[in-house]
């Protein structure tokens, strides 16, 4: 089973993005073919500094290697190494009706938060449904926000194969165990659109600092605590262990710790739980000509794929 999973480069990653995205693919490494991409591309729709993108890319390509993708159990690229993606693209564009992708709601949201509208947002979906049919993907993990993208990768693969002949496996979206909403330290949802974030590879003293800035109440230091209201605990146990989050629930609710304690500890159950995926970040930062031919080798393995794909495609619709 060939497992289709990716990212979008968009500056540093925080635990929210590790809980709900890195971790489970990750996970899709022992159960299946993994197949994951960096979606550079796809950046291009709202970043437009060349010099950011190169950044970006850069540093999600190290941040998944950091945290736990194989290259030796998986294949992972970077999206505009492949050119037969674009290519793929194009021949789809043309299977698209307008009103499947004026019925996406990503666009609609793209909007109403105040970008301006063009073809690359509106036509975004139908890159997206190359991405994931020029790799033959037989499942696509995605949250309940995202089942959509699926269901149009799944509609243009069936009017290409109806009009043209089979060229493309229907992917199945595979819907994510409910991950609990991972609180920033305001309260809201985290995300760097809010600046609540708390980020994984970044300098000790400043991790430090907004974890010790997480808003709270004015319960007194001796009053008992409600952990279940706490955006403290609601952290720490996504990370802890039962034993753990068990013993600082109890704390809470007996009274006579503070809430600057309980964020020194959430503070060093984080820092620890990311040491080794720190350690492993620096060993690459140090030898970036080894992450270098990880890339190259990653993009030689997903064009293999892709070759196949497209040559197939272009036999169908007469361009060869």
């Amino acid at each position: 089973m060939r497992i289709f999973s990716g990212i979008k480069p968009s500056g540093m990653i925080h635990i929210g993005n590790y809980l709900g995205m890195i971790r489970p693919m990750v996970e899709s490494q022992r159960r299946g073919d993994l197949f994951c991409f960096i979606a550079n591309m796809h950046s291009l729709t709202t970043l437009s500094d060349a010099n950011m993108m190169r950044q970006y890319t850069n540093d999600a390509l190290l941040d998944l290697l950091a945290l736990g993708i194989d290259p030796e159990k998986s294949t992972l690229w970077i999206q505009s190494d492949v050119p037969e993606v674009a290519e793929l693209t194009w021949y789809l564009n043309n299977v698209t009706t307008v009103g499947l992708l004026e019925r996406c709601h990503a666009y609609k949201d793209a909007i109403a938060k105040g970008l301006a509208p063009n073809n690359g947002l509106f036509s975004y979906p139908v890159l997206m449904a190359a991405d994931i049919l020029l790799y033959q993907s037989d499942r696509v993990p995605v949250g309940k926000d995202q089942k959509q993208h699926v269901e149009v990768a799944r509609d243009i693969a069936i009017r290409f194969n109806n009009t043209y002949g089979n060229a493309f496996t229907i992917p199945e979206e595979e819907i994510a165990d409910e991950i609990a909403v991972i609180p920033g330290i305001d309260g809201q949802k985290m995300s760097k659109s809010y600046n609540n974030y708390i980020e994984i590879f970044g300098a000790e003293k400043p991790i430090k600092k907004k974890i010790m800035s997480i808003l709270t109440d004015a319960t007194p230091v001796e009053a008992p605590k409600d952990p279940d209201t706490s955006i403290i605990y609601a952290i720490y146990k996504l990370f802890g262990t039962q034993e753990q989050s068990t013993a600082l629930a109890d704390r809470f609710r007996a009274g006579g710790m503070g809430y600057g304690d309980a964020k020194k500890q959430l503070f060093e159950l984080l820092w620890e739980y990311f040491q080794p995926f720190r350690a492993k970040r620096e060993e690459l930062v140090a030898n970036m000509d080894y992450v270098a031919s990880l890339r190259k080798s990653g993009a030689e393995k997903a064009r293999q794929v892709a070759s196949q794909t497209i040559d197939s495609v272009r036999k169908l619709v007469g361009v060869l």
